[in-house]
């Protein structure tokens, strides 16, 4: 039955994609809000169709830390699930993503019409530079900026090292930073087909301010509060 709910969900994404595939094509016509607000919608459709096959949702710990103004979001990041559910639980948002991701059919224009920042991981220097300065447009145009620093899915229980880009952003820009803790990679498994049922807790951190501190400092303390509150979930 997991692999069927599984199955079920994955026809009815892609379906969905292809349904929305028109408004993708034609969405820079619109301003971005408006834009904003057509594309997301697949998010939330996907969001309700896995709820609905495979019984999986997810549970928001800590709203009241969520400021007021747009933030830098530094998340934990263990499978697709938690980026798509990230879509309802923050306000207008952009993604940190790697270049290619662009490529793939109606998705990767959608990420183009919404302004993702994608970088080539090759090239570091170029790479901070793209971050910090477009981070700061999407910042100042009133989107959140969403960032995995560990750059990829890690499994459960395990880590990987921190990469500088969202806090050096955070240091350039003076906005602070929303550290972000779950464990999705207990039902969306990283590289697996099979959902397993359940409820993803998703717990947001106290805010983390970052004028005048540096990205080393702003790193750290990201770091210690995301690591420490996986191993309470």
């Amino acid at each position: 039955m997991l692999f069927l709910r599984s199955l079920l969900f994955y026809i009815g994404m892609i379906l969905a994609l292809l349904v929305w595939a028109p408004l993708i094509v034609i969405a820079p016509l619109f301003s971005y809000p408006k834009r904003y607000r057509l594309l997301v919608k697949w998010g939330y459709f996907t969001i309700w169709w896995l709820e609905k096959t495979c019984r999986l949702t997810y549970k928001l710990h800590g709203v009241e830390n969520l400021p007021q103004t747009p933030s830098i979001v530094l998340s934990k990041h263990q499978s697709a699930c938690e980026a798509i559910m990230y879509l309802k639980i923050f306000p207008m948002q952009t993604w940190l993503l790697k270049h290619e991701l662009i490529w793939i059919p109606i998705y990767g224009l959608a990420l183009k019409n919404l302004e993702a920042i994608t970088i080539k991981r090759q090239n570091i220097r170029k790479s901070m530079q793209q971050i910090v300065e477009k981070g700061q447009q999407s910042l100042q145009a009133g989107r959140w900026v969403i960032i995995f620093p560990e750059g990829t899915r890690v499994l459960p229980g395990k880590t990987k090292r921190y990469g500088i880009g969202g806090a050096l952003l955070a240091e350039k820009s003076g906005y602070p930073v929303v550290p972000v803790a779950h464990n999705a990679g207990k039902f969306w498994p990283k590289q697996s087909f099979i959902k397993q049922p359940g409820i993803v807790d998703i717990v947001i951190g106290p805010v983390i301010e970052t004028k005048g501190k540096t990205y080393q400092e702003i790193n750290t303390l990201t770091e210690e509060w995301i690591e420490k509150t996986m191993k309470e979930l």
